[in-house]
């Protein structure tokens, strides 16, 4: 193993050839041999430079419309043999086969023909065979030959060769090396994703993600942390300092509940801590947002604000007197846009519109909890009410509206909701009346009156202690999942005292 080699001779073999030629010349500057297939053997020769065709050294032509092109001894002879072992050497002088310095070979577009929508034929065509081969080969063999498997990487490819005077290093072998298998593992993680996709349970987890931004610190300032993503696909960021990991955290909760209210009148929520500390659904942007805001002007210190339509001037000067860290739109006015942009380290972001993954991933213990995203919205039609009275119309939304709020927030919680505003809710508690009472403390500590409000709960109740509290505090209608073996007691309550309750047959835990 050597720790410099001079290039003599170099294999090429791309789909895409875009920034290539000037590696070309610049091996042919330096004297090196150049052998190639097809297409690129034809670009070579485009931009005048001597090449050689592999089946002439193969003796053997592109097979099975072009299925099989590279997959020879004399190929993979030229790439796996051993310099400095002396029988590898006289083998290849044996069989006459190349020696092989440099592979500069891609793969085919697999992930993108897959996400044309392009046929299950043409999606197998794209799996590549000779390419993965020949990357694998040159990767394994780095002490002496160096691997360029992404076009990405020219640039640098070719300041190593003038730099080097075509002999790179073993350091910059190993580097390219490291870069090849991460590309070809990558490969192989899409291709099983593919033929994987109709299968309800997998007793394998691959998961490869090319996209990786470094954040400043992670959850605290001594944990390092990364993001995994092409987050630049769902937001752009217009303004603002470099998004931490706490802002991400609570960007994807905000994210994940607007959704909810995406194609729904004027929608504005402020988020902390992954909860909703104010939300309401009103006629004008500036009026939700301003009602949002009343919901706990004291949590929305610091959080971060979504809304479902653009924001304009007049609620942008609103939400410019707040201290917040991001601001998430499907757009801004222009004039809005300037204004939020005066305070320097607000995070302004554009939502687009793009399809979140269906399942979610987090550590647990020595391994991975996989599971189906929650994609079920409590609706009208879902409803099944289990009292003798029932709710009015207003009752009905305000609990479709509780309800969605409820999904998004920290289990065991409580949701408390009026005329389309969030008044409180309890987070994160370990006993549901325990979440029951921070709401209505927090509500009353706002001013709020919750006389005619709803309650929404992401579980059942096993007592009627909670059903009986709300009703001390004027709450006329409740909505819970259903599902306990006393479900009838706090039916009975609401029969008893006039409230009315529904049930929606479907829990939703968030922890």
């Amino acid at each position: 193993m050597t720790s410099s080699h001079k290039i003599s001779s170099a294999l090429i073999s791309v789909f895409d050839k875009e920034g290539l030629a000037p590696i070309v010349q610049e091996l042919n500057k330096q004297g090196v041999i150049i052998y190639s297939t097809g297409g690129t053997e034809k670009f070579i020769r485009d931009l005048g430079i001597e090449v050689i065709a592999v089946e002439d050294i193969t003796s053997y032509p592109s097979i099975l419309g072009g299925r099989v092109k590279t997959l020879h001894p004399k190929v993979f002879g030229g790439i796996l043999n051993r310099q400095n072992v002396d029988s590898d050497q006289a083998e290849l002088l044996e069989y006459e086969i190349p020696q092989l310095d440099l592979v500069i070979v891609d793969l085919y577009p697999f992930e993108k023909t897959v996400a044309s929508g392009a046929s299950d034929q043409d999606i197998i065509e794209k799996i590549d065979i000779g390419g993965i081969s020949l990357i694998r080969a040159a990767a394994k063999n780095f002490a002496d030959v160096l691997c360029v498997s992404d076009k990405n990487d020219y640039a640098e490819v070719l300041d190593v060769l003038i730099a080097s005077n075509g002999a790179p290093s073993l350091e910059d072998r190993k580097r390219f090396a490291t870069k090849a298998f991460q590309i070809s593992s990558h490969y192989d993680s899409a291709i099983f994703s593919y033929f994987n996709q109709d299968t309800n349970a997998s007793d394998a987890l691959k998961l490869s993600v090319n996209e990786a931004k470094s954040l400043r610190y992670g959850e605290n300032p001594h944990q390092a942390g990364q993001f995994f993503g092409p987050l630049g696909d769902l937001l752009n960021q217009v303004h603002g300092k470099e998004i931490s990991y706490n802002n991400l955290l609570d960007i994807d909760a905000a994210v994940n509940l607007m959704l909810e209210f995406y194609s729904e009148k004027p929608t504005f929520a402020i988020l902390k801590h992954n909860n909703a500390c104010g939300f309401a659904t009103r006629d004008t942007l500036v009026k939700a947002y301003e009602d949002a805001l009343a919901g706990d002007p004291v949590s929305a210190f610091g959080g971060v604000l979504i809304c479902n339509k653009k924001i304009d001037l007049a609620t942008a000067e609103k939400i410019n007197s707040l201290f917040c860290e991001v601001v998430i739109a499907p757009s801004y006015a222009r004039e809005a846009l300037a204004l939020l942009k005066s305070k320097k380290n607000r995070v302004l972001l554009i939502q687009k519109e793009t399809e979140l993954a269906g399942k979610t991933i987090r550590t647990c213990l020595n391994g991975y909890l996989v599971q189906d995203r929650d994609h079920i919205t409590d609706s009208e039609e879902m409803l099944s009410v289990v009292t003798k009275k029932e709710p009015s119309k207003e009752e009905v939304s305000d609990l479709i509206f509780a309800s969605k709020i409820c999904k998004h927030t920290k289990s065991n919680t409580i949701v408390l909701v009026k005329n389309g505003q969030l008044l409180a809710s309890g987070t994160g508690q370990t006993s549901r009346v325990d979440a029951l009472r921070q709401a209505i403390d927090k509500a009353k500590n706002f001013g709020f009156s919750l006389k005619g409000a709803v309650m929404a709960s992401d579980a059942f109740f096993p007592f009627p202690d909670c059903v009986e509290i709300a009703d001390n505090e004027g709450v006329g209608a409740v909505i819970q999942p259903g599902g306990s073996i006393k479900d009838q007691l706090s039916v009975d309550y609401c029969d008893s005292n006039k409230m009315s309750m529904v049930f929606t047959g479907i829990r939703h835990f968030k922890h």
